[in-house]
């Protein structure tokens, strides 16, 4: 196999993997889904939901917290699908 095919079969797995991330969807929840955020495989937020009953003027501090640990969950989820979509097969 010469340097030519194999950048350009390089240059079509970087397509079909870029395809796939725009439809990646990973969700991911925190608070026992009083959280819930949906990302993208390039880690752009999509969807976020807040339960009603975790919204308080008393506690910001807790819905900031369950906001952050959903969408770091969300983040380390689409890490693991990328993970096992870039393994190739015999390695």
């Amino acid at each position: 196999m010469d340097i030519q095919s194999m950048m350009k079969q390089a240059q079509e797995m970087q397509q079909r993997l870029q395809q796939q991330m725009a439809t990646l969807r990973i969700e991911a929840s925190a608070g026992g889904g009083m959280v819930t955020v949906v990302v993208n495989g390039a880690k752009q937020v999509q969807e976020l939901k807040i339960d009603p009953e975790v919204v308080s003027r008393d506690d910001v501090e807790m819905l900031q917290d369950l906001i952050v640990a959903a969408l770091n969950d969300a983040h380390r989820k689409v890490d693991e699908s990328l993970a096992r979509m870039l393994k190739i097969p015999g390695m």
